[in-house]
């Protein structure tokens, strides 16, 4: 397998800063266990290989269970998650898939997404889901070719 290109990132640094500074600034008020959640299951919808291994690989570095990994793909037919962690999968899946149906986001995701997190951490997790999709897209686009393994400088050097 080999990319299309290099990473469009990398071919625009001050979109690349931009986007760490984005990541950087929506990392508070959310358990990073719920965002990484967020990140693997949005990137398993879009199909994008290097954010699935890359995010399910940072889960278990911080200790999360093979079994809720595995889960997450089918996180309402598990017992698994926390409702808040359901609550922000749900939300989700409506935001990553907002083609697919008039009201994307329906007033009852958006009700029980409330019950669980205040208004600042909607915030953070409404900004997490729409980079995620971002970092998706482009790596889609590209055929950005995950590594099975961590991402090195020289890897990073090898894809910019």
């Amino acid at each position: 397998m080999q990319a299309r290109m290099k990473n469009p990132v990398f071919l625009v640094p001050e979109a690349l800063q931009a986007l760490h500074a984005l990541g950087k600034a929506t990392t508070k008020g959310l358990p990073a266990s719920t965002i990484q959640l967020v990140h693997l299951r949005a990137s398993q919808i879009n199909g994008c290989g290097v954010c699935v291994d890359m995010h399910a690989r940072e889960l278990k570095q911080h200790g999360e269970s093979d079994v809720r990994l595995f889960g997450v793909a089918a996180w309402r037919d598990t017992p698994f998650f926390s409702e808040a962690e359901r609550a922000a999968l749900a939300l989700t899946e409506a935001l990553t898939r907002i083609g697919d149906r008039p009201d994307a986001v329906t007033d009852e995701i958006w009700a029980e997404a409330a019950k669980h997190y205040d208004e600042q951490q909607l915030a953070v997790l409404v900004l997490n889901i729409a980079q995620i999709n971002l970092w998706n897209r482009v790596n889609v686009a590209v055929k950005q070719v995950a590594l099975g393994r961590a991402w090195t400088a020289d890897d990073l050097k090898a894809a910019g």
